[in-house]
């Protein structure tokens, strides 16, 4: 099947994916002057041999579970940004935050205004770096032995320290979610850490890319009950949306359409 790709559009679709480079269809298309009908057709065909994921409008590298954040956090950051700037609309000043560790909160940092009157407490090493490095904004980092691929403490000590929180909006990060088995995460650790925060948490967010809608994650946090926001791409496709629309959840995009069951 891949023996029809030109090559030299396959070495550059490869490569990036090596990188962990998203693949955006019409982007590619204009760079290589070709038809998105033709590159949609080499991205199904590099899908079928288990080297990529086909996401709307291009195409992911394949997910590895112990991939570190370090290696996430550069993945759909255009797409995460914008996700993030509707999150940081929500925040209300003298709020008790919690930015629970993942790069679409850790896009949250650099856009909350200043002197926003927030005290913000996080489990990730990175995001409190961030909020330090501000110096606007007070922060409380909830330590524990720290997990390379959560990018922050997950354990008892960590489960222990939010439970004295009364936390007013806690923004939680989602590996995978479906109408049927709710939102998860890959780790065990990092799922009893997330219930706990949800528990804590008067108001709870997740903002979630489009392509988490087609993933598979081993433990679940919960369903739509559990949080009051799901903030999504504009370009969530519409069997996706209704989709979760059905299980209860409410939708939130950047074009400030909100939607709910």
């Amino acid at each position: 099947m891949s023996s029809s790709l030109p090559l030299s559009r396959r070495d550059v679709i490869e490569s990036r994916l090596a990188e962990g480079r998203e693949i955006v269809a019409a982007a590619l298309a204009a760079e290589f002057n070709v038809s998105e009908d033709a590159v949609r057709r080499d991205l199904r065909a590099l899908a079928a041999e288990g080297k990529c994921r086909r996401v709307y409008g291009g195409a992911l590298p394949l997910l590895t579970l112990s991939q570190p954040i370090s290696a996430r956090i550069g993945q759909a950051s255009d797409r995460k940004r914008v996700l993030a700037r509707v999150a940081v609309g929500m925040i209300q000043p003298g709020e008790f935050l919690f930015f629970d560790s993942g790069s679409t909160n850790l896009a949250m940092v650099e856009l909350l205004p200043k002197n926003s009157e927030v005290t913000i407490a996080t489990n990730s090493i990175d995001i409190a770096s961030a909020v330090m490095k501000r110096g606007d904004i007070p922060l409380v980092l909830i330590g524990g032995a720290v997990d390379p691929v959560v990018g922050g403490s997950v354990d008892a000590g960590a489960v222990a320290a939010i439970e004295t929180m009364n936390i007013d909006r806690c923004f939680v990060g989602v590996c995978a979610i479906s109408a049927r088995n709710g939102i998860s995460v890959y780790e065990h650790a990092d799922a009893i850490f997330k219930r706990t925060l949800l528990k804590r948490s008067a108001l709870r967010i997740a903002m979630i890319t489009s392509e988490k809608f087609h993933e598979r994650a081993p433990h679940r946090i919960g369903g739509a009950a559990d949080i009051d926001w799901l903030i999504v791409e504009n370009d969530l496709p519409a069997e996706d949306e209704e989709a979760a629309l059905a299980a209860g959840f409410t939708l939130l995009k950047p074009d400030g359409v909100a939607s709910s069951s």
